[in-house]
Order: C-alpha cells, then sequence, then structure tokens
C-alpha cells in the first residue's frame, strides 16, 4: 500500500512521503494563488479552484484567504461557500453537501495523531531522515447546514442535514440532522422545527 492509500484510508501513514508532499505543496501553492486574487478575477479564481478541488464539479463561493492541505480530497455540493479564513486540512475526504454555509474562520480538521507519545514522536530513517505517523478520520457535512464563525469540526465527524453549529464550538462527535448545536464540546441545543420560521 502506498502512503497516499494508507491516509485515505484512515490508517497511520507518513505525511514526508514525496508523492504526498508534491501534492501538498500543489495545493498551497494554489491556495496562495487564489488569496492573491481580487473577487472581480472570477475567470482567474474559477481556473485556479478547477486545479485545487479537481473532485469537484459544482465550484463553491470561497471568500479568500482559504487554505487547504490537498484540495482534492474536499468534495462540494451545489450553491455551498465558505467565509473568509477557511482552513481545511483534507488529509481524509471531506464531504461537503448542498446548500451548505460556512462562517468566518471555520476550520475542518481530519488529521489524527496517536495519544501514546512513542507512536507519534519524530523518527529517524537509516538514512539519518526524520519523520513521524500520523492518521485522519473523515469528515461529513451534510445538505443545508450553517456553521458559524469560528467552528471548528475535528475528524471523524459527521454533521447532520439541515443542522446550524453555534459560533465558537468545538465539534467532536456527531450531529444529527435538524439540531441547533453550540458549545465546547459541541452539544445538541434542540431540534430545528417549523416553529422557527420567521416569515
Amino acid at each position: 500500500m502506498t502512503e497516499k492509500e494508507k491516509m485515505l484510508a484512515g490508517m497511520l501513514y507518513d505525511p514526508s512521503d514525496p508523492e504526498l508532499v508534491e501534492l501538498l505543496i500543489k495545493a498551497r501553492k494554489l491556495s496562495r494563488q487564489y488569496n492573491q486574487t481580487d473577487e472581480d478575477e472570477t475567470e482567474k479564481r474559477t481556473a485556479i479552484l478547477r486545479d485545487l478541488l479537481p473532485n469537484t464539479p459544482h465550484l463553491p463561493s470561497l471568500q479568500a484567504p482559504v487554505y487547504f492541505d490537498y484540495g482534492a480530497n474536499t468534495y462540494f455540493g451545489k450553491f455551498s461557500g465558505t467565509n473568509f479564513n477557511f482552513t481545511c486540512l483534507d488529509v481524509c475526504p471531506v464531504h461537503i453537501g448542498d446548500n451548505v454555509m460556512i462562517g468566518p474562520n471555520v476550520t475542518l480538521a481530519t488529521p489524527m495523531h496517536p495519544l501514546l507519545p512513542e507512536e507519534r514522536n519524530v523518527r529517524q530513517r537509516e538514512d539519518g531522515s526524520y519523520y513521524n505517523l500520523e492518521y485522519a478520520k473523515p469528515i461529513t457535512i451534510e445538505n443545508d447546514c450553517w456553521l458559524a464563525s469560528n467552528v471548528v469540526v475535528c475528524g471523524g465527524v459527521t454533521i447532520g442535514e439541515g443542522s446550524v453549529i453555534g459560533a465558537g464550538s468545538v465539534v467532536t462527535r456527531d450531529i444529527p440532522p435538524y439540531s441547533l448545536a453550540v458549545g465546547n464540546p459541541c452539544r445538541v441545543i434542540r431540534k430545528i422545527t417549523e416553529e422557527d420560521k420567521m416569515q
């Protein structure tokens, strides 16, 4: 198995693998290029996003700056978008559904590190170079969700359809559909119902 295959499968892998480093550098460069464009440079922005997010047929609306580890492991649905300072550490797949609103300073973090120091600490190869091992868990944000400002979503989490995550929340476990959830750690406060209609 390649290190990339291990990474995507959620197994311990070596992030300093040359193939992964090349992909990481490409995504970081594309993110920087996108962040240096203006909002009226539509064609330029579209071209960069097509390269950065090659597995997303419906490109999202992204307010720069944005930061991706790989880009290719993130999948956006239709009519989804992010506000300023979106960080997506897409070591494992990140699935973002249709009509998902993501507020400023939101982080989706799939990477994980072993709990035992001897498993996560830096190691030395026979050639003298150093490396460490990590793993990741996927993130899924289903259709029609809203993540407010400064939300952090940890690896392994699914946020159910139609849910709203309050500002500053740290989501460490699954959130059921149509839930209003807030806090650190994020907890469901109540269900979202027809009584929440504003018109």
